[in-house]
């Protein structure tokens, strides 16, 4: 299987997970993270529902590239994903929680030089008080392999 996080990790990354872990699928950015915690030399970023609240630390690194990862509507099958550009993200209409997209994205394009992605991940439920499904904890497995074989080979800009 070709490693689609081969091409776009590089220099300084930033990977920011958004979701909320009570809600079942939606909790795909922070369990990501939690999974690569330690294992890459990436900044690694929690930030449950509200990203808005961590634009000035995304800000502050600098980073080359900064990828958000968040359970999303990408209209594929649950546990399929796919990287989405910035003006993807914005045809698409997704929404990262409080803050509108648009904003989020335009705010940091404006603050940094930084190739910004979004992995959108097909949810299969976002019941209150669910588990992740099993197809997207098979996702997050090789999702997480996927990135950690990409962050040890991370190329400079």
């Amino acid at each position: 299987m070709e490693n689609i996080f081969l091409p776009i990790l590089r220099g300084k990354t930033v990977i920011v997970g958004i979701g909320n872990s009570l809600r079942g699928d939606d909790g795909f950015g922070p369990a990501l993270l939690e999974q690569l915690q330690g294992k890459v030399s990436c900044v690694c970023i929690d930030a449950g529902n509200a990203p808005e609240k961590f634009l000035g630390v995304i800000v502050k690194e600098k980073p080359d590239t900064i990828l958000f990862v968040d359970a999303a509507d990408v209209e594929l099958e649950p546990g399929q994903y796919r990287i989405l550009k910035p003006e993807d993200i914005l045809r698409c209409g997704l929404t990262t929680h409080d803050m509108s997209t648009r904003m989020l994205i335009e705010f940091l394009e404006n603050q940094t030089k930084a190739n910004i992605l979004m992995l959108g991940v097909q949810p299969q439920h976002l019941s209150l008080g669910e588990a992740m499904s099993p197809c997207l904890t098979q996702t997050l497995h090789e999702i997480g392999m996927l990135i950690q074989e990409a962050g040890s080979c991370m190329k400079p800009i």
